[in-house]
């Protein structure tokens, strides 16, 4: 009859911690110690955790921004900032009031949009079919990403000259330069992001028998999807910043139009309401995104809106 011995299981060797409590005295018991695990380790929570937990974020992202709100109201209203230089905020609310009244907010704000919105449409198409190119195809890398990787470093002002130079000061130069600053980001991030889907993945579904437009609509547009994301993102916000760049060089309407008018007869507050304008556009555009992302990327594990 063959014997059977009994294995007694492994024994499991913790981690070495050092510790620098002192040994209990002697008679005593010694009470359990209570370790802090560094972050990361799985099923304990840090103190950084347990705090982390116990804020509340009621504005989320936009709590610093409302606290600096209220500190510029309080140093106005105390008479620390000076209105001459840095109205209250919410006097500009009055302000923004009066222009509207007066015909002026509402012309401006309308030839702003339509600026930002050309420019950002001949941006993006350009920007998303150059990417989609030189991500896919070697030749349309040869093609488009040395001209880009080189225009890229060019500051936006520095075009506003040569723009107006070639094409003289009207429409078309003001959406050719928010076009500008809208399709390079675009392009480098649609790029980046083709190129840097798994090649894992690629291989996979070439094995399981996938033709070239199942690898594109299956594999490729999912995983280069979030650096699209990103671009967006990039693109939106310098469409903006080439909608200032180009309505404060001789413009007669828009929002740059407003600020170089209160620039010019020290009307501080009508200056604050234009980039007040600016900043909320840009606002609305990230979570114009942000919106995007908790439709589109659903499926990523992991994801978590903000």
């Amino acid at each position: 009859m063959t014997d059977v011995g009994l294995v007694a299981p492994p024994v499991r060797e913790e981690p070495y911690r050092e510790s620098h409590a002192e040994p209990p005295a002697e008679g005593t018991t010694a009470s359990p110690r209570r370790e802090v695990f560094l972050p990361g380790e799985s099923g304990r929570r840090t103190a950084l955790g347990v705090l982390r937990a116990r804020l509340r974020w009621p504005l989320g992202i936009y709590t610093t921004p409302a606290v600096v709100l209220v500190l510029w109201e309080v140093l106005a209203r105390a008479g620390v900032l000076s209105p001459a230089y840095a109205p209250a905020p919410t006097s500009l609310l009055g302000t923004a009031q009066r222009l509207w009244d007066q015909g002026v907010l509402g012309p401006d704000l309308a030839i702003s949009l339509q600026r930002a919105g050309l420019g950002l449409a001949l941006g993006l198409t350009v920007g998303i079919a150059a990417g989609v190119l030189g991500g896919l195809l070697r030749s349309g890398e040869y093609l488009f990403n040395g001209l880009v990787q080189i225009v890229n470093t060019i500051p936006l002002l520095a075009v506003l000259p040569l723009m107006i130079v070639w094409f003289g000061i009207d429409e078309f130069t003001k959406v050719l330069l928010i076009s500008f600053g809208a399709g390079v980001p675009m392009y480098l991030n649609l790029f980046s992001a083709i190129r840097g889907v798994d090649q894992r993945l690629i291989e996979m579904a070439r094995t399981t028998g996938a033709g070239r437009l199942r690898l594109v609509t299956r594999v490729l547009v999912p995983g280069a999807l979030p650096g699209f994301l990103v671009g967006l993102r990039f693109s939106l916000a310098y469409s903006v910043l080439g909608l200032v760049a180009a309505e404060t060089v001789n413009a007669d309407q828009g929002l740059g139009f407003l600020i170089t008018q209160g620039q010019t007869y020290l009307q501080t507050d009508q200056v604050f309401v234009g980039l007040a304008i600016y900043s909320i556009l840009g606002l609305v555009a990230d979570q114009f995104v942000r919106a995007l992302e908790r439709v589109l990327l659903r499926w990523r594990p992991g994801y978590e809106a903000a």
